[in-house]
């Protein structure tokens, strides 16, 4: 008879656990990266009252006799299916598509999580809400590169990544039209102005003005060439509109155009500006290219830019941070008021063999056990089996609330139908002690 009242105390006990993950699940619907549990139940092992035996000549098989003791938990497993995105517009949010967690290292060493929402402290590492270091690979000071090795904390505000270093102009080219009829080309006059901007090494600029006209060497006008000139007084300039001395090379420049009113590439086509303001080690030589050059009948618009055609070696001012993205591979670039871009560092994922073995420790956080499988330390590309990182997007909960509610409805109706099998055996037991009176 006590039997079906410890029965019936079991199935109130494992629905109270059941109720209460689905209670746990449904109050962080909202949670980021939260991943819902799930209850399952076994039941406990039964008595035995007769054992089972064979067939034989004069009698069939008998089947055991067992009655059931009740129920117990058999498992409350972590569903590790992925959330619904939800985009946020925040550079510092990121959301994994495809298996992987982000690694954090605080005092309590590695843990792991699906929570994406993270923000820069005031030392410039990117950190969760609870301070824990986000963890990544840090860039090769030297060749510029990610460093594919053991984690570090990303550290995005590091001193020299405020800033974008300077670099030096070593090419620059000459483009556009000359018009021959054009009467500001004559020898007899000033000629067309074309300036372009060069940087020295610390990134200050300067402007270079040169001018081109006819070339009229003895006084007499040679068709289809001209010449170049860059005034040592006042054709190279500092912000402040101070003159520089350089110097041409060589010393004459002439362009000459062919019958397609085209330079003619088998005379000069380039030519370098040398010993800048006397050769300071600031600047370098700076190879002036005038091949685009064109003798067409348009109007002129002769032009100059630092950099070959191909906008390469144009140099550069220094350029301050402004911003920076987060790339599908988890790679953090900086964007700078120079226009220039480097990388800052990239965001790896860690994988496990068996992610639900993984134990929850509160805060979106997870710590491996000896069933999820070791953390090595390195990491992986998040684009690695097909996955990505997301910039701007959070990971939301992955409870379903139909089914929530759902599994709450039969849980409930288990619970009173376990309390029914105690107050009946209750009532039975007070029948039996109603025999005597």
């Amino acid at each position: 008879m006590m039997r079906s009242m410890y029965s019936g105390v079991s199935g109130l006990r494992i629905h109270q656990t059941k109720m209460d993950v689905i209670g746990n699940n449904i109050s962080n619907v909202n949670t980021a990266g939260f991943k819902a549990g799930r209850v399952t139940f076994n039941e406990i092992f039964s008595q035995t009252l007769q054992g089972a035996s064979a067939a034989s000549d004069k009698l069939g098989g008998r089947n055991p006799m067992q009655v059931g003791l009740g129920a117990n938990i058999a498992s409350i497993d972590t569903l590790m299916t992925e959330g619904a995105a939800q985009r946020t517009d925040n550079p510092l949010d990121m959301k994994i598509e495809g298996d992987g967690f982000f690694v954090l290292h605080g005092p309590g060493g590695y843990r792991f999580s699906r929570a994406g929402a993270f923000r820069i402290d005031n030392a410039g590492n990117l950190a969760n809400p609870e301070g824990l270091n986000v963890m990544g690979w840090p860039v090769d000071s030297t060749t510029g590169n990610i460093n594919k090795g053991e984690v570090s904390k990303i550290q995005i505000m590091k001193p020299e990544n405020l800033y974008s270093e300077p670099s030096k102009t070593s090419a620059a080219t000459v483009f556009g039209n000359l018009n021959k009829n054009d009467s500001n080309i004559s020898h007899l006059k000033d000629g067309v102005l074309v300036t372009f901007d060069i940087y020295d090494s610390q990134g200050y600029r300067y402007t270079v003005n040169a001018r081109i006209k006819e070339n009229a060497p003895g006084g007499t006008v040679t068709p289809d060439e001209y010449v170049l000139t860059i005034d040592n007084n006042h054709g190279i300039q500092d912000s402040d509109g101070n003159s520089i001395t350089s110097t041409l090379n060589p010393a004459s420049v002439v362009i000459t155009f062919d019958n397609n009113g085209k330079v003619d590439t088998t005379a000069l086509s380039t030519f370098d500006i040398t010993n800048i303001d006397g050769g300071s080690a600031k600047f370098s030589n700076v190879s002036v290219d005038v091949t685009q050059l064109t003798l067409f009948d348009k109007e002129t618009t002769a032009t100059g830019k630092a950099g070959d055609i191909n906008g390469l070696n144009a140099g550069n001012k220094v350029g301050a941070l402004s911003g920076f993205n987060i790339g599908p591979d988890g790679i953090i670039n900086g964007s700078y008021t120079n226009g220039e871009s480097k990388i800052l560092g990239q965001v790896v994922v860690a994988k496990f063999q068996n992610p639900a073995g993984l134990q929850k420790v509160g805060n979106n956080l997870f710590q491996v056990t000896t069933n999820s499988g070791e953390f090595d330390g390195i990491g992986t590309d998040p684009q690695s089996d097909g996955g990505a990182l997301n910039g701007g997007v959070l990971e939301m909960s992955n409870v379903d609330l139909s089914r929530e509610f759902t599994e709450m409805i039969t849980t409930q109706r288990g619970f009173q139908a376990n309390s029914r099998i105690i107050t009946s055996s209750d009532e039975m037991l007070q029948e039996l002690v109603n025999l005597k009176r």
